[in-house]
C-alpha cells in the first residue's frame, strides 16, 4: 500500500493506516493544536499536518534520542537523510553485523527488561533505500516546519498545561505490554495512572482519542478502560504483521477510546472493520 503522507519513522505498531479514521472523529476547524505525548513515528501529526487540519502541532516522547531526531527533520533534514544514507550503505556491505554494531550503540523503541533495545533485524528487506528515505525526511520537513515542535516530556506535564483548543492522541504502550513480563518499552504506563491524567483531560474538557488495549488472536492487551472516562470502539485492523512474522494467521482488534467531548454518547463495544469505521465518519458529525 502506498501513501501520499510521509512516513519517515515506520515500525509495527505505527498509526499511519488507522490516522486518517482517527482524524475523522475530530470535527474540523474547532481545535487549534494537536498533542502526541506518545509520538513514536507521529503518525497521526504527520496526517493532521497532510490536511492542515490543525494550527500547530506538539511531538512529544519520553524517549530523548527520539525527540532530538524530530527536532532535526523539522528544523533541517538534510543532516539526517545523509546519515541514514551512510548507514544504509554500511548495512548493504555488512547486512546482519553492521545491524547489530548500530543496535548495540543506539537505543530505540522496543526494549527488554534490561533497558537494552532488542529488536531483531528483519532479514527479509534491505530498509528503506537512501533517495526514498530523503523524499519522506523532506516531505515531512515541509509540512512540520513552521508549526511544529518537539520536546522530551512526561504526557502527564503535558495534559496539566493543556489548553483550550488543544486535542490530544494518545498511543501509549499497551497495559499488556507495560507490565508484567512482556515489558517491551522504555517507560511502561500503569494502568492507574493513565486512568489519573484521563480524568484530568476530562475535567479540564479537553478533547482526546486513545489507543490502549486490544486483542490480537487469543491474547488479550490489558484490561477495558472505566466507561466514565471515554466511549469505546473496537476496530478490527486486519492480520497481525507480527504474527505473520511468526507464521500465525491472527487478527488485531483495537481498542479506539474517544471522550465524551467528541462523543457524548455511549457506544457498545461491539467489533468494526476500519471499512466500516471510516464509513460511519459521515454520520457522527
Amino acid at each position: 500500500m502506498r501513501f501520499s503522507i510521509p512516513h519517515p519513522i515506520p515500525y509495527q505498531g505505527s498509526k499511519r493506516r488507522l490516522a486518517t479514521a482517527i482524524l475523522g472523529r475530530v470535527p474540523e476547524d474547532r481545535y487549534l493544536r494537536l498533542v502526541e505525548p506518545f509520538a513514536g513515528s507521529a503518525a497521526v501529526t504527520l496526517a493532521a499536518a497532510h490536511q492542515e487540519r490543525f494550527a500547530s502541532f506538539v511531538i512529544a516522547d519520553r524517549l530523548e534520542p527520539l525527540v532530538q531526531l524530530w527536532q532535526q527533520i523539522i528544523a533541517d533534514p538534510f543532516e539526517i537523510a545523509a546519515q541514514y544514507e551512510d548507514l544504509w550503505r554500511l548495512e548493504r556491505e555488512r547486512p546482519i553485523e553492521a545491524y547489530y554494531d548500530i543496535r548495540a550503540n543506539f537505543n530505540a523503541v522496543r526494549f527488554n527488561p534490561s533497558g537494552e533495545f532488542n529488536q531483531s533485524p528483519d532479514k527479509r528487506r534491505k530498509g528503506t533505500r537512501p533517495q526514498l528515505m530523503k523524499a519522506e525526511l523532506y516531505a515531512a520537513h515541509r509540512i512540520l516546519s513552521g508549526k511544529a515542535e518537539a520536546v522530551c516530556a512526561d504526557f502527564i506535564d503535558l495534559f496539566e498545561i493543556a489548553a483550550p483548543g488543544d486535542f490530544f492522541y494518545l498511543d501509549p504502550p499497551y497495559q499488556g505490554t507495560s507490565e508484567g513480563r512482556d515489558q517491551r518499552y522504555i517507560g511502561g504506563i500503569s494502568r492507574e495512572r493513565l486512568i489519573a491524567g484521563l480524568s484530568l483531560l476530562n475535567e479540564r474538557r479537553i478533547p482526546f482519542v486513545l489507543s490502549y488495549d486490544g486483542l490480537c488472536g487469543d491474547r488479550s492487551y490489558g484490561d477495558r478502560l472505566p466507561p466514565s472516562l471515554a466511549s469505546r470502539i473496537l476496530l478490527d485492523v486486519g492480520r497481525s504483521s507480527q504474527a505473520t512474522l511468526n507464521g500465525r494467521d491472527h487478527v488485531t482488534v483495537e481498542s479506539l477510546y474517544i471522550s465524551h467531548e467528541l462523543m457524548p454518547s455511549q457506544r457498545d463495544d461491539s467489533v468494526v472493520s476500519l471499512r466500516e469505521f471510516e464509513n460511519q465518519l459521515s454520520i457522527v458529525f
